[in-house]
């Protein structure tokens, strides 16, 4: 197939959009399959020599965004794709959605950041309005994409709710070769651990991007358990008043590759804190490692953590339910080993390659339903 990526984020801006994209193209690649990526400014002018087009971009929360160009039914009619593919489209993805419709090229839109509740959280006074209007916006340009693809059951009924058609499930790869209990034997982890639990703490987690809508403050109800040593990995805009809050937590900054897979294999149990994932990539990854996880009662956790088998789920509405659920395994290092077990069983095998196998029938689908006759589309 030839496959234009239309993508609100890509290197060398890093978070979930970009990882998604980038492992899918890595698969395209292996399996000979043809790309072009369509990204905000700046970006590298290839990945995996698939060439990179680049379009005028802005800085906003540090997040760069595309602005929405005319250029690229240019761009698109050139390459002449098989399919558009939009990575979690609300700007430049929603107009690359409009341009494939105007140009009767296939398209599938990939929702993956609950952007709503994103802008109600940081809209102040106007919170409420910018939401519903976001949701207008999101049903709008949705329906213009032959089919949206959305990470978890709950995700599917968000967009069901407010009105969004031809929807269906598709969730992430995880990187289970990376990502392994088998990590915990390196020397790098037993340094680390021996740094972060220089008494034999039971090391508890946190990994992701430190910014709001991740709700970090939640880690204040596990910060002064007994025997417990609390890390961070990540940066982001809450860093400063997160140290604040956390004045015994170890901060590790920004980690990728190696030795963020390092620093998962040295936790004992991963705390995720954020009400409103679409999925929750770092509860796979954790898992992957062979931790117990822990996460709130909603969202795109309720698929992910099967509560007292993989993990524990708490109540992001009680106070002290979040410390209970820590304080439990905490206590009982064989549930820790088992619920870890039971993890990375889960999950390890969620390849990439599988997840895009089923990515291109989702492609195939859209542009000859003949082709993937089992495609389920709500």
């Amino acid at each position: 197939m030839r496959i234009a990526i239309v993508t609100e984020s890509f290197l060398p801006t890093l978070n979930g959009v970009t990882t998604s994209v980038c492992r899918v193209l890595d698969c395209l690649r292996e399996a000979g399959h043809d790309a072009l990526v369509i990204a905000p400014a700046p970006a590298p002018a290839t990945y995996r020599d698939f060439p990179v087009r680049t379009v005028r971009g802005v800085t906003l929360r540090q997040f760069r965004v595309g602005l929405p160009s005319y250029e690229l039914e240019g761009v698109l009619a050139r390459f002449s794709p098989d399919v558009v593919h939009a990575a979690s489209p609300f700007g430049l993805g929603a107009r690359g959605l409009a341009a494939a419709r105007n140009l009767g090229i296939p398209s599938v839109a990939v929702y993956q950041t609950d952007m709503p509740s994103y802008l109600k959280q940081h809209g102040g006074p106007l919170g409420a309005p910018v939401e519903r209007a976001a949701w207008r916006w999101i049903r709008h340009f949705h329906t213009l994409a032959d089919l949206t693809l959305a990470p978890s059951t709950q995700t599917l009924q968000e967009l069901s709710a407010h009105g969004v058609p031809r929807t269906a499930l598709w969730r992430r790869g995880v990187d289970a070769e990376s990502y392994s209990p088998e990590r915990r034997t390196d020397p790098e982890v037993a340094d680390l651990r021996s740094m972060l639990a220089p008494r034999g703490e039971t090391i508890v987690g946190y990994v992701g991007r430190l910014a709001p809508e991740k709700e970090c403050h939640r880690l204040a109800e596990v910060a002064n358990l007994p025997g417990v040593s609390l890390c961070l990995v990540g940066d982001g805009p809450t860093r400063g008043a997160l140290e604040q809050l956390l004045p015994r937590a170890n901060f590790l900054g920004y980690r990728s590759g190696l030795p963020l897979a390092h620093a998962y294999a040295a936790l004992d149990v991963f705390v995720h804190t954020g009400t409103k994932e679409t999925f929750g990539q770092t509860l796979q990854e954790a898992m992957a490692a062979g931790l117990p996880v822990v996460a709130p009662a909603a969202g795109g956790p309720l698929d992910i953590v099967k509560p007292g088998v993989t993990g524990l789920l708490f109540d992001p509405e009680q106070p002290g339910s979040l410390r209970q659920a820590v304080g439990g395994l905490v206590a009982d290092p064989a549930m820790r080993a088992r619920m870890g077990a039971s993890g990375r069983g889960k999950v390890e095998t969620r390849s990439w390659k599988t997840l895009t196998a089923e990515l291109l029938e989702f492609y195939g689908s859209v542009i000859n339903p003949a082709w993937a006759p089992g495609i389920r589309v709500a």
